[in-house]
């Protein structure tokens, strides 16, 4: 069973979800929070396995509610999918480099919802290729942080050419195809990368990818 925390300023909001995915097996929704104090104290009170973020709530936002859930090790199991729409590139950027599992964009269709939830709640990132594109748009347009490309010594020349395709917004079948492996063996690389670079998750690593110039935003 899949337990959910969901966050929202609008009850009618956590009032649809809720009832969608207690209308679907296999979750549960622990709770509702209207702001991000209170999401962050209903995932501690909790412990779900996904906590759906909405991103622009009174008071606390839910990207400082996400960054307090990520920095704190006794809430490393759960998993936060975030709410975002296409106007707010700065966040998804922001919420990238502080932890987020995953991006939902609030026109999704609501089987997409269930979908999204299902994957980060095994441990799966979910980065669709419109927020993909849109952030990849977003690093070329912004300086970007120094971080040392010698972070990379560790990988070998394949893991470094995954890494590029995934900091390009390429999916595990996407790289098999294009590097003529199959989905499992590029799945295994993937999981290398990570553990490698002790990045939680993928879209960590399409931050690592830009920031160590590994894929260079296209002005």
């Amino acid at each position: 069973m899949t337990t959910v925390a969901l966050a929202d300023d609008q009850q009618l909001v956590r009032a649809g979800l809720r009832v969608l995915l207690e209308t679907e097996d296999g979750f549960t929704v622990v709770g509702e929070a209207a702001d991000g104090d209170e999401a962050v104290a209903l995932v501690r009170a909790t412990r779900p396995d996904v906590a759906v973020m909405d991103v622009r709530m009174p008071g606390v936002d839910g990207l400082t509610a996400l960054e307090t859930i990520v920095a704190d090790p006794e809430l490393a199991a759960t998993a936060v999918l975030v709410l975002t729409t296409f106007d707010l590139d700065e966040y998804v950027y922001r919420a990238l480099r502080a932890g987020a599992s995953g991006f939902l964009l609030k026109d999704a269709e609501p089987a997409d919802l269930v979908r999204a939830i299902a994957l980060v709640a095994r441990g799966d990132a979910l980065l669709a290729p419109t927020v993909t594109r849109r952030l990849i748009g977003e690093f070329a347009r912004r300086p970007q942080p120094h971080v040392s490309a010698a972070r990379l010594d560790v990988l070998t020349p394949r893991e470094r050419e995954v890494l590029a395709l995934v900091g390009a917004g390429l999916t595990n079948d996407e790289i098999a195809a294009r590097l003529v492996i199959s989905t499992a063996t590029a799945r295994t690389h993937v999981g290398r990368l990570l553990t490698k670079l002790d990045a939680r998750d993928r879209p960590a690593l399409v931050v690592i990818a830009y920031e160590t110039g590994v894929c260079a935003p296209r002005r």
